[in-house]
């Protein structure tokens, strides 16, 4: 069942991510891209994820998303070949902060323990 489940969220990842960019006209979107969907056991609901190149454009680019999630989801419809279409839920991702913040914490562990 995990399997499909991933087989189906990278099927809906790849699709979204050609319908934002070839499909959605809309210049308040900015530069997206989807790293992960994640898809329920039921099918009935996928949170994508959603991170912005420019940082001043994810909240604008969120609300586009927002409102143009019934477009996204029936052209989804279209390419996805299984009995209905999960409801799609846009999150922000913010993984790339946790990083940052990581790599920040480990080069001042290694700087604090070569000066010892």
């Amino acid at each position: 069942m995990a399997d499909k489940q991933e087989r189906i969220a990278a099927i809906i990842r790849k699709s979204i991510a050609e319908i934002i960019q070839l499909q959605l006209k809309n210049p308040h979107l900015g530069f997206v891209s989807i790293p992960e969907v994640k898809v329920s056991k039921d099918f009935s609901y996928a949170k994508v994820y959603v991170s912005f190149i420019i940082e001043d454009q994810a909240d604008e680019g969120m609300k586009t998303l927002e409102k143009s999630k019934g477009f996204i989801r029936s052209e989804l419809a279209k390419r996805l070949d299984i009995r209905r279409c999960p409801e799609l839920r846009f999150v922000k991702d913010e993984a790339y902060k946790n990083e940052e913040r990581i790599t920040e914490l480990l080069d001042k562990a290694k700087n604090n323990t070569s000066k010892s």
